[in-house]
């Protein structure tokens, strides 16, 4: 993504407003929902449950679930009008540590 600003307030947005998002993280295209955005040992991450990816893969990387993200690998970024609920219930205690947290679903 060229402008990291941007990312950021794409981020904000979705989280805030519990919104799903579509993200190209390392090639794949991946469709869920932003909870957790913040530093992590000095690195700024996403904590996403993964819906479905966008692009058919296939293997444990095309199952559902939660995924950790490098906010810098994301290459793309769209949020879309579909919202979901906000926390996940008994997984939500799944979240990490953070440095820093910027935005949480809740």
């Amino acid at each position: 993504m060229s402008h990291p600003e941007a990312l950021d307030e794409r981020l904000r947005f979705a989280i805030a407003n519990k919104r799903l998002i579509r993200v190209t993280y390392q090639g794949s295209l991946r469709i869920g929902e932003p909870h957790d955005y913040g530093i992590q040992h000095g690195t700024p991450k996403l904590l996403f449950y993964q819906l479905r990816r966008a692009d058919g893969g296939h293997g444990r990387d095309a199952v559902t679930g939660w995924r950790l993200f490098e906010v810098s690998k994301i290459d793309e970024c769209v949020v879309l009008e579909e919202t979901f609920h906000g926390s996940r219930g008994q997984s939500h205690r799944q979240h990490l540590t953070w440095d820093e947290l910027f935005a949480r679903v809740a």
